[in-house]
């Protein structure tokens, strides 16, 4: 997602002065491909830019690159600099990084993608973003040229429970097509059929639409990987459980993904929780 996020702004005439990442050899291709440095460290991209986009994996990550102290952390250059946070985070990590950004004289703002990688290259992202709304404003321009929806959801966290709930939806979306396609062919039903079918009713979704093919014909090149839809719905059921509220469906969805990703499976596309509902399947 970042670096289709760098080739993108790129293309629209954006200077891209440095990348990271913590394989330096990604990092070195993309740098060379986009005429820029490999950082060695977080805080060498923040020392050389104005604003910085980081989109990594998890809160640990997160918490990995914006340590309070340390050399490497992207604090240490924060001052009138911008950050543009793209990850699918815990809220509170979201609000602890524009607290910590905020103290050390720069701006933070969460920009949440509802989206995948083709879109990130496209520049049509679905963009909800969190954090005050002035630093909003100022950035809007940038992000205008990486998306095709921009939303302002409200202070800094509120974006990531939005996108949080997304991804809850998008899961348990997932997982039941994998199981009406599952039971479909142990039925004798022909998929195909079936899979018009479902785009024609009330079973329709965009899940229908990106993953009913993939799950057919077993085809899971990772677009949206199975862990981190099992670390999405974890958030999800962190927030619920904040709220106090039961959503055993989310939950179901959760475990199968976690079992997805204990089999061995966590880096395939999240269409491939379909390798646990059809019969003749090596994971069933």
């Amino acid at each position: 997602m970042g670096a289709n996020m760098a080739r993108r702004l790129r293309d629209q005439q954006e200077t891209i002065v440095a990348v990271f990442d913590r394989d330096h050899a990604t990092a070195t291709d993309l740098a060379t491909e986009l005429g820029c440095e490999a950082a060695a460290t977080p805080a060498r991209v923040a020392e050389v830019a104005g604003i910085i986009f980081t989109v990594v994996s998890d809160d640990a990550a997160m918490r990995h690159i914006f340590p309070a102290t340390g050399t490497e952390s992207l604090l240490r250059h924060a001052k009138d600099r911008l950050f543009v946070n793209c990850a699918t985070l815990s809220p509170a990590v979201h609000v602890d990084v524009e607290t910590l950004v905020t103290q050390r004289g720069g701006q933070s703002l969460e920009a949440c993608m509802a989206s995948s990688i083709t879109q990130a290259r496209q520049g049509t992202l679905y963009l909800m973003c969190g954090g005050r709304p002035n630093v909003f404003e100022s950035a809007k321009p940038l992000l205008e040229k990486l998306s095709a929806h921009i939303r302002y959801i409200g202070s800094a966290g509120e974006a990531a429970k939005v996108k949080a709930l997304v991804n809850m939806v998008m899961n348990r979306n997932t997982a039941a097509l994998a199981e009406g396609l599952g039971l479909g062919a142990a039925l004798g039903l022909d998929l195909t059929m079936l899979r018009e079918i479902f785009a024609q009713t009330g079973a329709a979704s965009r899940v229908l639409e990106t993953d009913g093919e993939d799950m057919q014909n077993r085809t899971h090149d990772c677009y949206f990987s199975a862990a981190h839809a099992a670390k999405d719905s974890g958030i999800a059921l962190a927030l619920a459980k904040t709220a106090r509220l039961t959503v055993s469906l989310a939950q179901a969805t959760y475990d199968q993904y976690q079992r997805l990703v204990a089999l061995g499976k966590g880096e395939l596309d999240k269409s491939a929780v379909s390798e646990l509902t059809f019969k003749d399947r090596s994971s069933h």
